[in-house]
């Protein structure tokens, strides 16, 4: 298949994990893969194209889940799990993936039997003829490997699954957990290169307003892409976006987030290429 090593291993991981919450007592795991092919009849079911699959399957003997669980298992931050035990991103970070690669995922469950997750990833001419169709939002490849993102997010969960995502997807990544962290890195690294600050814009003591200040006064050419989940913010927000800032709102998917990411930082990388 044509798809990111790395991110097809934090597909694997991502579903490992939630088959082994998913069987707190105990069970069976199983991973298995196959070559399948899809006729016109199959494909409804996975809402795909017929063709030429490889179909990845994690399946487990744990909890299951009703009907109306499994309607929302793909939504961002849509989470079963006691507080503290998840952050809801997993399986929407598993589809945005796979989605990605020109894949599909299905899911197979029964409350008290256990859950299948069927992953088909579409062959390499099958994902080569896919890819070479004309697209109305195409993503630009943007040279990540030049990109430096810092990352201050206090929600410690939140902050790990972002700062994975973004290296998977060949930034390189910096991250603090508040402010304060955020500045104190700062003075230990001032020599370092930031293209990017993704910060939270309301946390615990300083906020990330403030603290997108203190930086750029520091990095100029600094970006800034604001994040935030509280509806209280919105006239912090729409402050922000006023003097030309950007904000992305919680929940959001990671495609997502890295079209926005690759958004704002278009510019100044062929700005640095030119230079």
């Amino acid at each position: 298949v044509l798809a990111d090593r790395g991110q097809v291993e934090q597909v694997i991981l991502n579903l490992v994990l939630n088959a082994r919450d998913a069987m707190p007592y105990g069970g069976r795991l199983t991973l298995g893969m196959s070559n399948v092919h899809l006729d016109e009849e199959a494909v409804p079911s996975i809402q795909g194209s017929p063709g030429d699959y490889v179909l990845l399957t994690v399946s487990d003997t744990g909890n299951g889940m009703d009907a109306a669980t499994q309607a929302r298992i793909f939504e961002p931050f849509f989470s079963t799990k006691a507080v503290g035990r998840g952050t809801g991103l997993g399986l929407s970070i598993a589809e945005g993936i796979i989605k990605q690669s020109g894949g599909h995922i299905q899911v197979i469950s029964v409350p008290g039997k256990g859950s299948i997750f069927r992953v088909y990833l579409p062959v390499a001419k099958f994902a080569k003829s896919h890819a070479n169709k004309p697209t109305t939002t195409p993503i630009p490849v943007l040279g990540r490997g030049e990109a430096v993102i810092l990352v201050v997010e206090d929600e410690a969960a939140v902050r790990r699954l972002v700062c994975h995502t973004l290296k998977a997807q060949g930034y390189s990544v910096w991250e603090a957990s508040c402010a304060e962290e955020a500045m104190k890195w700062q003075a230990e690294h001032s020599t370092e290169t930031v293209h990017l600050l993704l910060t939270d814009l309301v946390m615990p003591g300083v906020s990330g307003r403030v603290l997108a200040e203190n930086l750029q006064a520091l990095r100029p050419d600094m970006k800034v892409l604001y994040m935030s989940g509280y509806t209280e913010d919105l006239v912090l927000r729409h402050g922000v976006e006023e003097e030309g800032f950007t904000f992305i709102g919680k929940p959001f998917t990671f495609p997502n987030l890295i079209q926005k990411i690759e958004d704002v930082l278009k510019d100044s990388l062929i700005r640095n290429r030119g230079t």
